[in-house]
């Protein structure tokens, strides 16, 4: 039997449904930890995100976490396969590593998905999908590196705030920028990590401009085309309007997480499709 693995980056909340194992990253928010997606769900991150003026962190999984998960799956004889968050955002990925080492199981397969949140979730689908067709677990894990290099997510935000607490711009430039009406578009790179897309005068035009990325690759439409947002929904429903309106409906409108959403914040809105 062949199971999936997925940690909490993936904004997976269900991933029973996807015959697949959970493993929660630890948030600390002004003090006190939260297993994300156990005893925290998104919407009360966000409300936490607001009210405190620190940034959170996170804690990736131990290899002790993943040594026991693992071991058991190893006493089972069964298969798996874990999808990583991006190795580039997190050492969760060297973490699983260093437990399969310990095991010493070759039915523990490990993808640094160099992906996050909804990303990992279509890659998860998909994979699940592979399971049931009756597909050996290396030719799952053969698919999905394939795959996983055409997963694509643009994303606006609503505000700058977030990315001068979490470090990532300076105070006077967020203040000049949010002066300004600037919206920036971000995108995962492929080699997993957060970059910059654009710069946009105004959220319709970085709305637009995800529209445009959207346009700028042929799709595989074995895959979905996903809406997401952080906390609010009014922006993502207004983005999904755009996407309508050029012949890209949403199939689904979902919640991004802790994990990227303490870095973007409230407001923040995307788009996930996969490349051809």
């Amino acid at each position: 039997m062949i199971k999936l693995l997925v940690d909490s980056a993936s904004d997976c909340r269900n991933p029973s449904d996807l015959g697949s194992f959970y493993i929660p990253i630890t948030l600390n928010i002004d003090g006190r930890e939260y297993q994300d997606g156990i005893d925290i769900d998104s919407d009360t991150f966000y409300r936490l995100l607001m009210e405190t003026k620190c940034f959170p962190t996170t804690s990736q999984p131990s290899p002790q976490a993943f040594l026991e998960l693992f071991e058991g799956v190893r006493d089972r004889g069964e298969e798996l396969i874990y999808l990583a968050l991006s190795s580039a955002l997190s050492g969760t990925y060297q973490n699983a590593c260093m437990a399969r080492s310990m095991v010493g199981y070759d039915g523990i397969h490990i993808i640094d998905t160099r992906a996050a949140t909804h990303m990992i979730e279509i890659l998860a689908e998909y994979a699940a999908g592979l399971i049931r067709e009756g597909h050996s677990a290396q030719e799952i894990v053969q698919q999905c590196e394939a795959v996983k290099s055409k997963i694509h997510l643009f994303a606006g935000l609503d505000t700058l705030e977030y990315l001068r607490r979490g470090g990532r711009l300076g105070r006077v430039s967020a203040a000049v920028g949010e002066l300004a009406g600037i919206k920036p578009v971000i995108t995962v790179m492929p080699e997993g990590d957060v970059a910059s897309a654009g710069k946009c005068l105004g959220r319709g035009k970085a709305m637009q401009l995800l529209v445009e990325k959207l346009r700028s690759y042929p799709l595989d439409e074995r895959f979905p085309i996903w809406s997401l947002y952080t906390y609010g929904e009014e922006n993502c429903q207004k983005l999904e309007e755009k996407m309508a309106a050029a012949g890209y409906p949403a199939a689904r409108r979902l919640q991004v997480g802790p994990t990227i959403g303490a870095h973007v914040g409230p407001g923040a809105y995307a788009v996930l499709f996969v490349e051809k």
